[in-house]
């Protein structure tokens, strides 16, 4: 136990898919390099999902920001939330920077948030932890606008 670091000096918000009514289709956010954290989570949340309503994430590898190459990162992906028992649920996706496909480029990852069927309230973000260099909030997104304590 350390106990003069903060939380927020160990794990970054790295992108953000906003809270909304969702449409039919994807939602992303941005690409990150993976490189920056030694792990990395997935935090999906749904509202009320609408009539007959999906919800799929998971997480996409690409060469580069402009998301070059994209692909799945395989094993990195939810099990489908359906209406029946996916309303104001949360899911989690773990990913260590070791499963992208390094060998072939691959260092930037994104979260995909898939909502099929009928508009749904979603929200998600993609955190990263246990920086390579410290503090992980010099990470954090454009949109977080206060860290308190």
């Amino acid at each position: 136990m350390i106990p003069n670091i903060k939380a927020s000096e160990q794990v970054a918000i790295l992108g953000v898919v906003a809270p909304s009514s969702q449409a039919v289709g994807a939602l992303t956010s941005g690409w990150v390099p993976a490189a920056n954290f030694n792990k990395l989570l997935g935090l999906i949340q749904t509202g009320v999902l609408g009539a007959a309503a999906t919800v799929d994430a998971k997480f996409q590898q690409a060469k580069d920001a402009g998301g070059t190459g994209a692909k799945d990162v395989a094993g990195a992906a939810i099990a489908q939330i359906v209406k029946a028992t996916g309303d104001n649920v949360q899911a989690e996706i773990n990913l260590d920077p070791q499963q992208l496909d390094v060998e072939g480029g691959f260092g930037y990852v994104q979260l995909s948030v898939t909502v099929g069927a009928a508009a749904s309230f979603t929200a998600a973000l993609l955190l990263g932890f246990t920086p390579r260099f410290a503090p992980a909030s010099d990470a954090n997104v454009a949109s977080v606008k206060q860290i308190v304590g």
